[in-house]
C-alpha cells in the first residue's frame, strides 16, 4: 500500500509511476476525492464534538429551566448528527481503503521502463550450457522412462496439471528441499520456519495477493482459510500488526511449503511435463530490513538464490524486470532462470523482489529505529531459493546420459543416496 501522504503531496509523481507499470492513474483522483471527503467529514465531527463538550459544561450552570431544556434538546440533535457523520466517515474510510488496496507499488528509479516482458533486461549469464553428443530428451520422457514421474495417475486422482513423483523422483525432490534449506540456514544466515500451509484472508491482503489475484487462489469457504500460493504469505505475516524492537532487524527467514495456484492465467500453456502445476514445492527466502539497507539486501538475496544454481552446476541467467513486467507488489525485481536443454528454454526458478514498505503498510509491520523512537515501517523482500519442480526439470535434462540414466549433482548425493538414477 502506498503512503496516503505521498498521494496527497505528489499526485503527479504517483500517477507517472502507475503509468510506467501499466496501471490506470485515474484511481488516484478517486482516492484524493475520498480522502478529501473523509477529512471534511472528520472536521465537521470534531467541531460538533467540541461544541457538545462546551455546551455540556455550560448546561449545569444554567438557572433557567426552559433554557436548560432547550440546550439539552439541541445537544441531542447534535449527538444524532455526530452519529450520522460517524457512519458516513466509516463508509468513506471503507471505500478509501478498498481503493488504496487496488493501487500497485511504484517502480524503483533503477527499474528500466518498458511495456512488457519483451523489454526485460538480461543482466548476465553464468555457467556454460552443456553440449550433447546425442539429442537431449525432455524431462517428461526421461521421468516416465526412469519411473520418476507418473502423469496418468496424477491426473486420475486430482485432475489436469497434477502428477505423482515416484521412487528416486520423490527422493530427488525431497533432497533438493533439504539441501536448499541447509544451504540457506548454514551458509547464508537464515532461520528456518515451518509455517501453516493455510492462512487467514487478512494475510493475503497483507502480502498483496488479495484482492487482485483471488481467482488464482484455492480457498476453504467453510473455515474461510486459503491455501498458500507461496511461503511468502505466512512468513511475512508472522509479524503482522507488530512493532519490532530496536536491534531486531534484519530478520532473515527461509521456509519450505507446498504452493497452490489455479494457473488460470496460463491456460493452454506448457501443458506437457511438470513446468506448470496447480501444486508445487518451493523454498522461499523472506527478509525484514531497515529501509536504508533494502537495496543492498536485495543484492545479497539475489546472490543467495544464485548460490543454489552454482551448487547444482546449472547454467543460469539473471533478468531484470522492466516496469511493465513488475509484479503488483514489487518496486524492483530480478528473475533467475536456469537453462533446460531438453525443452530448450530458460525456466524461471526465482523472483527476487524488494517491496519497500508496500507490504509492511498493508500488514502493519513496524520497527523502532532506537529505544523510544517513533515506529517506522520495515522494508520486506523475498525470493525463491529455489522453486520446484523447474529445478527438477533442469537437473533431469542437464545431467541425462545417452543410456537414459541421470547423474545426480554431487551436492545432492548424500541426500538422495545414489550417484546415478537408472532404469529399474
Amino acid at each position: 500500500m502506498l503512503d496516503i501522504r505521498l498521494i496527497r503531496e505528489q499526485p503527479a509523481f504517483v500517477k507517472d509511476g502507475l503509468r510506467k507499470v501499466g496501471a490506470d492513474p485515474t484511481i488516484i483522483d478517486e482516492i484524493l476525492r475520498l480522502d478529501e471527503q473523509r477529512r471534511v467529514l472528520l472536521g465537521e465531527v470534531e467541531a460538533l464534538k467540541a461544541q457538545r463538550n462546551a455546551v455540556s459544561k455550560e448546561i449545569p450552570r444554567l438557572k433557567d429551566k426552559d433554557e436548560r431544556d432547550q440546550k439539552i434538546a439541541e445537544m441531542r440533535a447534535v449527538g444524532d448528527r455526530i452519529s450520522e457523520l460517524d457512519r458516513r466517515v466509516a463508509q468513506v474510510e471503507q471505500e478509501l481503503q478498498a481503493r488504496m488496496l487496488e493501487v500497485p507499488n511504484l517502480p524503483h528509479p533503477d527499474v528500466p521502463v518498458g511495456a512488457d516482458e519483451s523489454e526485460n533486461v538480461v543482466v548476465r549469464e553464468e555457467g556454460i550450457k552443456r553440449s550433447f553428443d546425442f539429442q537431449p530428451r525432455p524431462h517428461w520422457e526421461l521421468g516416465e522412462a526412469l519411473g520418476l514421474i507418473d502423469f496418468e495417475r496424477g491426473v486420475k486422482i486430482s485432475g489436469s496439471r497434477f502428477y505423482v513423483l515416484r521412487g528416486a523422483g520423490a527422493r530427488l525432490q525431497r533432497a533438493l528441499i533439504a539441501w536448499m534449506l541447509d544451504l540457506h540456514t548454514q551458509k547464508h544466515g537464515y532461520t528456518e520456519i515451518y509455517p501453516p500451509f493455510v492462512v487467514k484472508e487478512a494475510c493475503l491482503y497483507g502480502t498483496g495477493n488479495l484482492p487482485k489475484f483471488g481467482e488464482n487462489l484455492y480457498r476453504d469457504y467453510e473455515d474461510d482459510l486459503w491455501l498458500v500460493p507461496t511461503a511468502e504469505v505466512p512468513v511475512t505475516n508472522l509479524y503482522r500488526d507488530e512493532i519490532l524492537e530496536p536491534g531486531t532487524l534484519p530478520i532473515y527467514h527461509v521456509a519450505y511449503t507446498p504452493c497452490w495456484r489455479r494457473e488460470k492465467m496460463s491456460a493452454g500453456k506448457d501443458v506437457r511435463g511438470i513446468k506448470r502445476g496447480h501444486q508445487f514445492d518451493k523454498v522461499e527466502m523472506v527478509k525484514f530490513v531497515e529501509p536504508h539497507t533494502s537495496d543492498e539486501e536485495l543484492r545479497k538475496l539475489i546472490a543467495d538464490a544464485e548460490d543454489v544454481c552454482k551448487g547444482l552446476g546449472l547454467p543460469y541467467r539473471v533478468v531484470q524486470m522492466c516496469t511493465g513486467d513488475l509484479s503488483f507488489v514489487a518496486r524492483i525485481k530480478f528473475d533467475i532462470e536456469i537453462w533446460a536443454p531438453g525443452v530448450g528454454e530458460w525456466l524461471e526458478v526465482s523472483s527476487c523482489s524488494n517491496f519497500g514498505d508496500f507490504q509492511a503498510r498493508r500488514a502493519n509491520i513496524r520497527y523502532r529505529p532506537a529505544p523510544g523512537a517513533k515506529p517506522e515501517y520495515v522494508h520486506t523482500l523475498n525470493g525463491s531459493g529455489l522453486a520446484l519442480p523447474r529445478v527438477m526439470i533442469a537437473i533431469l535434462e542437464t545431467y541425462q546420459q545417452s543410456d537414459g540414466s541421470v547423474v545426480v549433482p554431487e551436492v545432492l548425493r548424500p541426500y538422495v543416496g545414489m550417484d546415478v538414477i537408472r532404469q529399474g
